[in-house]
């Protein structure tokens, strides 16, 4: 059982905490028994995965099949648990993977996002475990945005990081130009539009563009829309969580495409 905070592949593992050191060790952190499973169950690559004596009692067949997957597996004191894990109360094991930089391109077809300098891993998490549920065909991220490989955004993603396909876009504007080559309806979001989402035709493939927290698009990503469309707010509130505009405008477009129509 490792107990030392000093040795070193618990010093190894607690530096994966920084982006930096995630992208100098080509590693990512996965934290909590789901995450695991997840990453089981589409053969994503295991490095290390470390957990207490009390989760592999009762993890023992989870725990089996980890060790056949991974480089090197390590039984860990409560203490070294707190320290190599970022969240406050781990449930018990931690694993290191491959990084994925996702630098590539998603076919362009479907129902995509289109995200732009989004700054807080929670709400890129929940965006993408949205996207998954509602069938969308993938996220594009501008390549300002948090990174991908943010232990809060594969937490908050709850596995669909695993499944949803996503690139890291070097040039967004480039990008988009490519989805409208494909024949695909540019959907921007601007507080400042005339037509409500749910008055377009959604039944185009199309990709939704999105921007950050607290700017929204950029002018010039705002301009590529072919059709802008606004969420209607109540007086006073100023605006909606960037992933709850996500997650509308996903689901009536599902919707019209009769996606979840009853049987």
């Amino acid at each position: 059982m490792l107990t030392s905070l000093q040795n070193p592949l618990v010093k190894q593992i607690r530096k994966l905490h920084s982006a930096k050191e995630r992208r100098k060790q080509e590693l990512c952190l996965l934290e909590g028994t789901h995450l695991l499973e997840e990453a089981c169950a589409v053969n994503y690559p295991l490095v290390t995965v470390c957990c207490t004596a009390d989760w592999q009692a009762t993890h023992g067949e989870l725990w089996e099949m980890v060790c056949q997957r991974c480089d090197r597996s390590e039984i860990v004191s409560p203490e070294v648990m707190s320290a190599i894990a970022t969240t406050v109360q781990p449930d018990g094991v931690v694993a290191t993977a491959q990084r994925s930089d996702r630098v590539g391109q998603i076919d362009f077809t479907g129902l995509l996002l289109a995200v732009e300098t989004l700054q807080d891993p929670g709400n890129l998490g929940t965006m993408i475990r949205t996207a998954a549920a509602a069938g969308a065909s993938g996220l594009y991220l501008s390549d300002d945005c948090v990174d991908l490989d943010n232990p809060k955004v594969l937490r908050a993603s709850a596995g669909q990081w695993f499944r949803l396909p996503m690139a890291v876009s070097e040039d967004l504007k480039v990008t988009i130009n490519q989805a409208k080559t494909a024949g695909m309806q540019v959907v921007g979001t601007l507080p400042s539009a005339e037509l409500t989402y749910w008055q377009i035709d959604w039944r185009k493939p199309s990709v939704i563009l999105l921007g950050n927290e607290g700017a929204g698009l950029s002018a010039e990503l705002a301009a590529m829309a072919d059709v802008s469309v606004k969420i209607p707010l109540s007086p006073g509130v100023e605006s909606l969580n960037v992933a709850i505009a996500a997650a509308l405008l996903l689901y009536e477009a599902q919707r019209q495409n009769g996606e979840f129509s009853p049987p």
